[in-house]
């Protein structure tokens, strides 16, 4: 096999061929089959070592230059797999190790995920002198909320950090919310037991 592409940031058993990391990104966005831009391909790639940041980038423009990755007609900035892509990915998918194919696809789905729930469960941050506060709505779909909270915290960092909490898991913070509210023990033992296994 010909390794010519750097390898700088790539992990034991990363792609070190140029071709092969064109083929891997036409898998991903087959096997995903949700349109994703640019930064969230190098994202889930380059996160898990699995290319080179440089080459990443070089193989996707080359992929739009050859047609087989094009702009999604109804998602701005984002791409969608052409049809000689997708025959790219099916004749040639077995030429990658399936641990690399196995590894991307379940970083790209957990990248899809997480930009779900930041799309449907919002966090703004309003920052004023010595101040911030913090607003986190958690969807019931249908243009509903569910929940609706804003907290004051002292700075930018702690703000930055209830966001990022937040947005991990909107869904415990709403049940947590639930169980406190209701007096429901049930609910207060299901939400200690949830927290207790994302903090491990």
């Amino acid at each position: 096999m010909k390794f010519d592409a750097f390898t700088a940031g790539v992990s034991l058993g990363g792609l070190r061929s140029k071709n092969d990391i064109k083929l891997l990104i036409c898998y991903m966005l087959t096997s995903v089959g949700e349109p994703l831009s640019k930064d969230e391909v190098v994202s889930v790639l380059q996160e898990n070592g699995l290319a080179n940041y440089f080459e990443i980038n070089d193989a996707f423009s080359a992929l739009i230059g050859s047609n087989n990755i094009a702009p999604a007609a109804d998602a701005d900035s984002k791409y969608v797999i052409t049809e000689s892509g997708k025959l790219i990915a099916t004749q040639l998918d077995t030429a990658l190790p399936i641990s690399i194919r196995e590894k991307t696809l379940a970083a790209a789905i957990d990248l899809l995920a997480k930009v779900k729930r930041e799309t449907e469960n919002t966090v703004t941050i309003e920052e004023k002198p010595n101040e911030c506060y913090v607003s986190c709505t958690v969807s019931g779909g249908d243009g509903r909320d569910l929940l609706n909270i804003k907290l004051f915290v002292p700075d930018f960092k702690q703000a930055s950090l209830v966001k990022r909490n937040f947005q991990e898991n909107p869904n415990l913070v709403y049940s947590c919310m639930l169980a406190l509210l209701t007096k429901n023990s049930d609910l207060v033992k299901t939400a200690l037991e949830a927290i207790q296994q994302t903090s491990n």
